[in-house]
């Protein structure tokens, strides 16, 4: 437990400045990193093997509607070489199936089981470190409900719990966890019935912890807002599960039961997609499609450095193709 300033101050600084992944820092979460049993040159280079690659989704498989060159032959490639394939989105508010619509709408093929959402990585967290969460209180869109249900757990969602007259005091069910993604639709009461399931013994969790969420205009508040306004009245340290925490890619690994020295996450993001497969023990590429130019990856450092750069995806089928034996 943490005082309300203290939960506030750790969000309120070492804010990141990326454009699609703008996630609160790394203190705003439980999980420091995984301990995977690396070799002592694991994090020198690319793996020799690889038998798992994650993708983020904009900036590297496609921007906007519109896939990115040669990313549709890469996913194909890779798919004929037996190499297991993810996609791995801070997203919570569309459901995988959405996903597999909209690669395919591009030409890409993918499974739903290969589509990992922030939603979908948080449910399999809990299956596997949380088994006793059954009674969640979501606060969310229809997307995450979708999951969060298939996922059998017992929901209610923030907005059906909510009522005018409710003063603070304790709800008349009790639950497991708050589970807190993006709500367009938040409002106060919604805040206030989430604050009371947390404060009468209801862990808090995130599925992510962006801070602002991109729109063809702009941008918006993101998950990440509404967990502070949460921690800072419930004095609460929450879990987060999306990149940059290293929880995601865990559970994308541990999901896929390969051994973790053979996984390689590409992304476009150091701060998101590299830092965060370096936090969950992985290696990673970095592509510049999308928000790091060469400029901006020669000067990256520490955690942020990727273990290879790639201008696009036929570098990046390059530099895996002769790892794939």
């Amino acid at each position: 437990m943490r005082g309300a300033s203290g939960a506030l101050g750790a969000m309120g600084t070492g804010a990141q400045n990326l454009r699609h992944h703008t996630a609160s820092p790394l203190a705003y979460s439980r999980f420091e990193r995984v301990a995977w049993p690396v070799s002592s040159g694991a994090m020198s280079g690319l793996p020799d093997r690889v038998r798992l690659v994650i993708f983020d989704l904009d900036g590297v498989v496609y921007r906007g509607n519109e896939p990115i060159p040669g990313a549709r032959e890469l996913v194909e490639f890779l798919h004929l070489a037996g190499v297991a394939v993810r996609f791995a989105t801070n997203n919570s508010m569309v459901a995988r199936a959405g996903y597999v619509d909209r690669l395919g709408s591009m030409g890409i093929g993918a499974g739903i089981d290969e589509i990992v959402t922030s939603t979908s990585a948080t449910v399999e967290h809990l299956r596997r470190h949380a088994p006793d969460v059954h009674a969640v209180l979501a606060i969310g869109a229809d997307g995450m409900r979708a999951e969060l249900l298939e996922a059998g757990l017992e929901v209610t969602m923030a907005g059906d719990a909510a009522f005018a007259a409710h003063d603070g005091g304790p709800l008349d069910q009790r639950y497991d966890a708050v589970l807190v993604g993006l709500d367009p639709e938040v409002d106060y009461r919604r805040l206030a019935v989430a604050m009371s399931a947390v404060t009468g013994g209801a862990s808090l969790i995130a599925t992510n912890a962006d801070a602002r969420y991109p729109t063809p205009s702009g941008f918006l508040p993101g998950a990440g807002s509404i967990l502070a306004a949460l921690a800072t009245a419930t004095g609460v340290l929450p879990e987060v599960i999306g990149k940059p925490s290293p929880a995601m890619f865990a559970a994308a690994v541990e999901a896929s039961g390969i051994d973790p020295r053979e996984a390689v996450v590409v992304g476009d993001n150091p701060d998101a997609d590299v830092a965060g497969a370096h936090r969950a023990g992985l290696t990673a590429i970095l592509v510049l499609t999308g928000v790091a130019d060469a400029a901006t990856a020669a000067a990256l450092e520490g955690e942020r450095r990727p273990e290879a750069t790639a201008a696009g995806p036929a570098e990046v089928r390059v530099l895996l193709a002769k790892r794939l034996s």
